[in-house]
């Protein structure tokens, strides 16, 4: 896939993230449906490779599924809060209608303490955004929880607890305002908690492709709902 910047790079991710992702664009062939990917880390694949990264596998799996899908158009960067994603898509706007669109963030807020009822604010605004993005259509946006990255080897020696319940509750805020403007909430944190063999990337933080393909699993019944409204 081809993938284009989208300005400098953000405060890195939980103190570890030395290189930020990119932002990624290819125009789908023979009238495909497009798919927008809005996120961080988590989005960009941080990590792993391009085939990797769940919206990458999301589109493969709608094909599976004979849904004509263009791979996706990923305005995503490492370390990336709301007010950044807001930014680094003002920096590079996308540019007509949406088939599907898809929003992750929110786990930089919680990491650098961010007030929850800013993160209300700004998600919200975020949420508006990619609703515009798909023309008007909350059914045709989903969102996925943050995951839990208290229960990594990254976070030995923190209070996994604490984090866990902030993430919850970021997670509430965000499911509230999500199911209120009508677009699909997809949860994949419980799964985040799972620690399975092969699951977190050398760096004891991030997922690899193994576990992203599980989110995958979690989101693609959303994503058919969304393509086929």
């Amino acid at each position: 896939m081809r993938w284009r910047n989208v300005g400098a790079a953000a405060a890195a991710v939980f103190a570890i993230a030395a290189m930020g992702a990119t932002a990624g664009a290819q125009k789908p062939m023979g009238g495909a449906m497009r798919y927008l990917a809005l996120g961080d880390s988590y989005t960009i694949g941080e990590k792993v490779d391009s085939t990797g990264r769940w919206p990458v596998q999301l589109a493969n799996a709608l094909r599976a599924k004979k849904l004509n899908v263009g791979d996706p158009e990923i305005i995503a960067r490492t370390g990336w809060t709301t007010d950044e994603l807001k930014a680094g898509i003002l920096a590079a706007p996308p540019s007509g209608r949406y088939d599907l669109v898809s929003l992750l963030i929110g786990v930089n807020n919680q990491y650098r303490g961010r007030d929850a009822e800013q993160y209300r604010a700004e998600f919200k605004a975020l949420l508006a955004q990619s609703i515009g993005f798909a023309g008007g259509g909350a059914s045709h946006v989903i969102v996925l929880s943050i995951p839990d990255w208290g229960v990594t080897p990254y976070a030995e020696g923190r209070d996994r607890g604490k984090i866990g319940a902030e993430i919850d509750h970021f997670n509430s805020i965000a499911r509230t305002e999500t199911l209120a403007a009508g677009a699909h909430w997809v949860d994949v944190t419980p799964a985040s908690r799972e620690q399975h063999p092969g699951w977190t990337a050398p760096d004891g933080l991030h997922p690899t492709a193994a576990q992203y393909a599980r989110w995958t699993e979690l989101a693609l019944g959303a994503a058919t709902a969304a393509l086929k409204k």
